[in-house]
């Protein structure tokens, strides 16, 4: 296991210090030299190609940092299982064995639970408060610290908006209905439905049909309308739940081995996180684009769509703030991460209860007539 670490961590590094000696001059618009090197990077993710709007997010990154150094850096992407399984990024990112990777970081909660607050939690933060806590309220470097334990920097870049509640087999009326049902959920929406007797299946998006169609699972969700149809889980299940209350905002994150980060120029860190924040922007701009018209060709395709029952909404509540209180009383780093979240929420609720909720009830309410 040493070694093979070893191996990884060094082929990282004669990479990098490879192409920092290959490095020549290019002349810019202005005449002045440069001497940023030329690098060639590798990004695994956990998307299939098929899925352009999700895999877009790593396509972004790699697509504007080319353009942006002007092809001297370099990033090719994969899709899942083209050089790692779709939920083992992480893993390959921290041993080295590639430079950065695209995925979801509630995937690894087995490794830190508080890795969840990364993407999104039950009941949580919407896109646009997620990005406000990230951004300003101190969220993105109480994630990073977490992820340097792991050899590892992160930047969010894609967010699904608030998704779907699921494809179900049968109708689901009431908690009853829930127990021993067989569920493709991950993070700890995950756990929350394990509490309320579901049995729950982690499987990368490439796996959700099959397994689905052919009776493994009762149940999956993905994202929403537009990801749905292009999987087609509606073609293997009829009854399509929402909302997607434990993903009420979930951000997609680019991470890099912190040795590789560490070898890049200052330019082209910033030149990283740049795209990496375009991506972010890009990606809920895309989805909300699309996902009307998506689900309207469901539904007319027979798609039956129907909401959680307030039974089940709200045992679901209680279960995932239960579920934090437990966390937070035995892991001192969920602990901290998740009462700096929770004051950040409880501030940026009672805000947007004024000037979002207020605008929204009235304009879509006034829209349906």
């Amino acid at each position: 296991m040493k070694r093979r670490k070893f191996f990884s961590s060094s082929a990282i590094g004669a990479v990098s210090v490879t192409a920092l000696g290959a490095c020549t001059k290019a002349t810019t618009t202005s005449g002045t030299t440069s001497a940023l090197p030329s690098i060639r990077w590798r990004m695994a993710t956990s998307w299939p190609k098929s899925l352009e709007t999700i895999y877009g997010g790593a396509d972004t990154v790699c697509k504007r940092i080319r353009e942006m150094t002007n092809g001297r850096f370099t990033i090719t992407p994969f899709a899942a299982g083209e050089i790692v399984p779709g939920l083992q990024v992480l893993d390959a990112v921290q041993a080295g064995t590639i430079e950065c990777g695209h995925t979801a970081s509630y995937y690894y909660i087995g490794k830190n639970p508080a890795l969840g607050f990364a993407t999104t939690v039950p009941f949580g933060l919407s896109a646009q408060q997620q990005n406000a806590w990230l951004y300003h309220g101190g969220g993105l470097e109480a994630i990073q610290k977490i992820y340097s334990n792991f050899n590892v920097i992160n930047f969010p870049a894609g967010n699904t908006g608030v998704q779907m509640g699921g494809w179900f087999k049968r109708e689901i009326k009431s908690l009853a209905d829930l127990k021993g049902l067989k569920m493709r959920i991950p993070g700890l929406g995950g756990e929350v439905m394990a509490r309320l007797g579901v049995n729950v299946q982690v499987l990368p998006g490439g796996e959700i049909y099959l397994a689905l169609d052919r009776g493994a699972i009762d149940a999956a969700e993905w994202v929403g309308p537009y990801d749905d149809e292009k999987l087609g889980l509606n073609k293997a299940a009829q009854f399509y739940y929402y909302p997607g209350w434990w993903e009420p905002g979930p951000t997609l994150e680019v991470m890099v081995n912190k040795t590789a980060w560490a070898r890049l120029p200052k330019e082209y860190q910033e030149i990283f996180k740049t795209a990496a924040y375009e991506a972010n922007i890009n990606m809920l701009a895309q989805y909300e684009a699309l996902n009307g018209a998506a689900l309207g060709r469901l539904i007319a395709g027979g798609t039956k769509l129907t909401p959680y029952s307030k039974e089940i909404m709200e045992a679901a509540k209680i279960a995932a703030f239960d579920l934090y209180e437990e966390n937070a009383a035995k892991d001192a780093t969920f602990k901290q991460v998740y009462e700096q979240w929770k004051t950040f929420r409880s501030q940026i609720y009672k805000w947007n209860a004024i000037n979002e909720f207020s605008f929204a009830n009235f304009a879509l309410a006034s829209n349906s007539k």
